[in-house]
């Protein structure tokens, strides 16, 4: 890889960005000095297409399960310390059926992590494997009902096949992906032909992975919660202190979030989109084939 030029040079794929819903929270707390105004984020999913396994995602947003599994106590704190916005239509199945993508079409769900409104869709694709780093999953997955809502997560939103359907892989089958000075050195090439290169991104999350992607216009780095708005990069503005209480390490989060600097600053031809950025939706988000 080397400065201007395209990252995955084997395969390039299309891409649509979308958002499932949304959730509010005063802007400081994503964006230190911000103000105490809600601000909508939306919860973003990718639909990648790649030219031999068709249809993959990249998280998939809410979906109204969200409202089931918050029901009750303990996890009706969830919606109420962030409040969500859904309407059924807004689900990233229907979006994609809109395009003319079935659900059943998709073969293969990245899970960036296993907050809910990144895992809230994943019923709604039946014929889909689950590829996620798998530290991710066994950091909550027998967390008891008060440090699971901690962590973000409400298991049922898994389907009860998820184990047999996923396919993790391993903190020690990262090697070397990227040239010496590259912010992230290993990696993982998820499908083995550098379409997908992985990257992990722990601190929001612990296990939490960022991905590497090219279209034919543009090199994009889908960089999940690592920072929450293209203008926390810009200014290079972490978030609020308070943030840090819904952390699974801070130490870890500013070494995740000081890489994307670095590969703003360094590399400033890759789209870096996070995944609850209203401003990174409008400029790249739509339909695939239209890309701005």
């Amino acid at each position: 890889m080397v400065e201007g030029a395209a990252m995955l040079t084997r395969t390039t794929v299309e891409l649509m960005l979308g958002a499932a819903g949304y959730c509010t929270h005063p802007e400081r707390l994503t964006l230190r000095g911000g103000t105490l105004r809600p601000v909508q984020f939306p919860a973003g999913f990718a639909c990648i297409i790649h030219p031999v396994l068709g249809p993959v995602l990249f998280d998939t947003g809410y979906t109204s399960r969200f409202f089931k599994e918050t029901a009750h106590l303990p996890a009706s704190l969830y919606r109420h310390i962030t409040p969500v916005i859904y309407e059924d239509q807004d689900s990233a199945a229907l979006q994609l059926k809109a395009i003319g993508i079935a659900p059943e079409q998709v073969r293969y769900v990245v899970l960036s992590h296993f907050h809910a409104d990144h895992i809230g869709g994943v019923r709604d694709f039946p014929s889909a494997q689950f590829v996620y780093l798998q530290d991710a999953y066994e950091s909550v997955r027998q967390l008891g009902a008060l440090r699971a809502l901690k962590a973000g997560f409400l298991p049922g939103l898994l389907p009860e096949e998820f184990a047999r359907r996923s396919l993790p892989f391993r903190r020690d089958e990262a090697v070397q992906r990227f040239e010496a000075g590259f912010p992230f050195q290993k990696g993982w090439d998820l499908f083995g032909d550098g379409s997908m290169l992985a990257v992990e991104l722990s601190g929001h999350a612990e296990g939490m992975i960022g991905i590497f992607i090219s279209t034919q216009q543009h090199d994009y780095f889908l960089c999940a919660d690592a920072v929450w708005s293209s203008r926390a990069i810009h200014e290079n503005r972490p978030p609020h202190p308070a943030a840090g209480l819904i952390m699974s390490s801070r130490s870890d989060y500013r070494d995740s979030f000081c890489k994307v600097m670095e590969l703003h600053k360094k590399y400033p031809e890759v789209c870096i989109v996070p995944s609850h950025c209203r401003q990174a939706l409008a400029r790249w988000g739509g339909s695939l084939g239209h890309e701005r």
